[in-house]
């Protein structure tokens, strides 16, 4: 067997007889090494050879990894397919929605098109409150800000995101537009369909001033 053909078998001690400085480590090492890493690097590191495909795979690294880079909250959740699949989608969540403030932006209807699902029940609601129903009606409300002579200049901050199952997530955000010193609460609802997110429903509304609010509101 040549050297590249090395088949690396585990010894006694949980090393690797043969191979990369890497596969010599103890696994409860690689794995904290591992921790360190961004999400590219483990799926380049998963490529390499089915050793390191397996430590790789591991959830305990991509746990690590998921709440580095998206959010501490939910410490208590167990993903039913792994936290690596948790990871995958909640970033192409995130990746769609940040297409769809690209879409905003470019004040792009057809853009918009193609993000919304085409269903009788999404529904968005505007900073003043109006709700539209319906694809249709939906894109139709999107028309008027668009046609405006006016640039948005969107940033969203605080952004967290939430899979739920294999077909839902919804992302909370502040939305500063243009100039605004106060931010938009926004509440975005999507669903996986034919492989890929869509948005279903999209709520963005000013900040109260609590001190003004007649308490039976909460009631």
């Amino acid at each position: 067997m040549s050297k590249s053909q090395t088949k690396l078998e585990p010894q006694g001690n949980g090393t690797w007889a043969t191979g990369s400085m890497m596969e010599q480590l103890v696994p409860e090492i690689a794995l904290h090494v591992m921790s360190y890493l961004d999400y590219k690097s483990l799926c380049r590191l998963s490529m390499t050879n089915s050793v390191m495909r397996r430590a790789a795979n591991d959830d305990r690294p991509w746990k690590v990894l998921y709440h580095k880079d998206f959010t501490t909250e939910q410490t208590q959740i167990s993903p039913s397919n792994g936290w690596k699949a948790y990871y995958a989608a909640t970033k192409a969540v995130i990746d769609v929605n940040e297409d769809w403030y690209k879409v905003f932006r470019a004040k792009s209807l057809r853009g918009m098109s193609h993000i919304w699902l085409k269903a009788d029940y999404v529904k968005c609601i505007h900073p003043g409150g109006v709700v539209f129903t319906g694809y249709d009606k939906v894109l139709q409300s999107w028309k008027i800000p668009f046609d405006w002579d006016q640039q948005y200049n969107i940033h969203v901050h605080d952004v967290r995101v939430r899979v739920f199952g294999d077909n839902m997530a919804w992302v909370t955000l502040k939305e500063f537009v243009n100039a605004a010193v106060e931010p938009l609460l926004t509440t975005n609802i999507y669903e996986f369909h034919n492989g890929r997110w869509f948005m279903v429903h999209h709520h963005s509304s000013p900040i109260v001033d609590i001190d003004i609010i007649d308490p039976m509101v909460f009631l």
